[in-house]
């Protein structure tokens, strides 16, 4: 049975994505369930104004995940949004119906609640979220949903709840000590990258949580770890997430 003859194609949407964790998951989650007729294929898109024709030229696409960058500009191709998508603003879960109609959810937010709650102590009250993009804001859901308060850092801040780089003082840093990296700095092949936070202010009481997986221990990790912070990889939220995915596509 070739690619074209299975019926029922799952995919990742996004950009110069092939790195991605996703197919390499998913083809495995395939042969081992032993569903010879699912496929797992990644849709390289420069531009989100190619996923029409996707949509079009695919017949026996079932469900989709969304990457960087367009877990934002990918909302108004949509029909509809689940309402903790909506919430959140970001969709990197589209499930197809039978009736063809392309439905919104963010499996990120679970993902990310489920692999970062058993780390949370009492005295994580505040959090510093890195970056701006389609996965801080799920980030942002799961500390909202969980009664921390948090800020968003930023290179350019725009809304009241941002804050930029150079802005981050001792004190900011001792009463956040939660600090979630959402960028991608660090990522490889770049991993000499790391975003630029006065490290020496961190401590015992700090999590660093850096959703990047590849390398494992990236520059940022590493550095909280020194200043004896307890840190995690986003390789546990990727598996939780994909996990919540497949279980949005079949209903389970």
């Amino acid at each position: 049975m070739t690619e074209n003859e299975k019926n029922n194609i799952f995919g990742l949407l996004g950009r110069n994505i092939s790195y991605s964790f996703s197919r390499d998951y998913f083809t495995d989650k395939f042969q081992k369930l032993h569903l010879n007729n699912h496929s797992y294929v990644n849709f390289d898109m420069q531009h989100c104004d190619e996923f029409p024709n996707i949509i079009s030229s695919e017949k026996n696409l079932k469900g989709l995940n969304v990457t960087i960058p367009y877990k934002q500009e990918i909302i108004p191709f949509l029909d509809e949004l689940d309402e903790i998508a909506k919430q959140i603003g970001a969709v990197n879960t589209i499930k197809i119906t039978k009736n063809n109609t392309l439905k919104g959810y963010n499996s990120d937010a679970v993902g990310f609640e489920k692999s970062i709650k058993p780390l949370l102590k009492n005295h994580h009250q505040k959090a510093l979220i890195l970056g701006t993009g389609g996965a801080s804001k799920a980030v942002a859901y799961v500390f909202q949903k969980n009664n921390i308060s948090f800020q968003f850092v930023s290179r350019n801040p725009e809304a009241i709840q941002e804050i930029s780089y150079k802005n981050l003082t001792q004190e900011i840093l001792e009463s956040h000590t939660i600090i979630v990296n959402c960028s991608p700095l660090g990522t490889s092949p770049n991993i000499d990258k790391y975003p630029d936070i006065p490290y020496q202010f961190l401590n015992q009481q700090h999590l660093l949580y850096d959703l990047i997986y590849n390398p494992e221990e990236t520059v940022f990790l590493s550095k909280g770890k020194k200043q004896g912070a307890t840190i995690k990889n986003g390789f546990e939220m990727l598996q939780l997430q994909a996990e919540e995915s497949w279980r949005i596509w079949n209903d389970l």
